[in-house]
C-alpha cells in the first residue's frame, strides 16, 4: 500500500514512533476501550513499544489520518489480516472531539480505494460489535454489506464485506 495519501482535508500516512502520544491518547479513549479493548498503553514508552509491535508485525498496516490544515492526528485507519478472517479487515478509530466530521470517511473511503486499485485485494472484511451502531453505519457509507455473525474471542461480531472483483 502507498506509503502516503491525501484527501481534501486530510493527509494519511503510516504509524510511526512519533505517534506515540497520538496512540496514548486514542487507545485510552472510551470507545477505543469499549468496542476494540485495553491494550495497557499507560505511558509514551507502551505507545513507542505498542507501535514498535504494529511495525514489526508484517500481517498489520496502521494509517494515522491528520488533519492538512494542523498536522494534528486525529484518528487511524488499520488494514489487518487476522488468523480467522479469509481476506484483511479494516478498521477505524477517532479521537472523539473529531467524531462526526466525516473524517473517517474520508480517511477509510481512500485507503479502501487505495485497495482497490491495487489489485491485490478481491475483497475487504470488516468486523464489528453489535452495539457499535456508529462503526456500522460507516461501514455500510463505505459500501461494506453485512455477510454474517461470526463467534471469535467469546464474542458474537459482525462480519461485513466489500467485493472488488468486477462481473465478468
Amino acid at each position: 500500500m502507498t506509503l502516503s495519501l491525501t484527501t481534501d482535508r486530510l493527509t494519511i500516512e503510516r504509524i510511526t514512533p512519533g505517534d506515540s502520544a497520538f496512540v496514548l491518547e486514542l487507545v485510552n479513549t472510551d470507545g477505543w476501550i469499549q468496542f476494540i479493548g485495553d491494550r495497557n498503553v499507560r505511558s509514551i514508552a507502551d505507545a513507542e513499544q505498542y507501535i514498535q509491535k504494529i511495525q514489526n508485525n508484517p500481517a498489520y498496516t496502521y494509517l494515522v489520518f491528520k488533519l492538512k490544515e494542523t498536522g494534528s492526528p486525529v484518528g487511524v485507519v488499520t488494514v489487518i489480516k487476522r488468523d480467522y478472517l479469509e481476506y484483511p479487515d479494516i478498521g477505524f478509530a477517532m479521537l472523539p472531539e473529531y467524531s462526526g466530521m466525516g473524517y473517517s470517511y474520508e480517511a477509510s473511503k481512500k485507503v479502501l480505494g487505495e485497495l482497490e486499485r491495487s489489485g491485490n485485494h478481491p475483497r475487504i472484511q470488516a468486523i464489528t460489535m453489535k452495539t457499535n451502531v456508529r462503526s456500522i453505519a460507516l461501514l455500510q457509507k463505505l459500501g461494506l454489506q453485512f455477510e454474517k455473525e461470526i463467534y471469535e474471542n467469546n464474542e458474537t461480531l459482525l462480519l461485513f464485506t466489500i467485493d472488488f472483483l468486477q462481473a465478468q
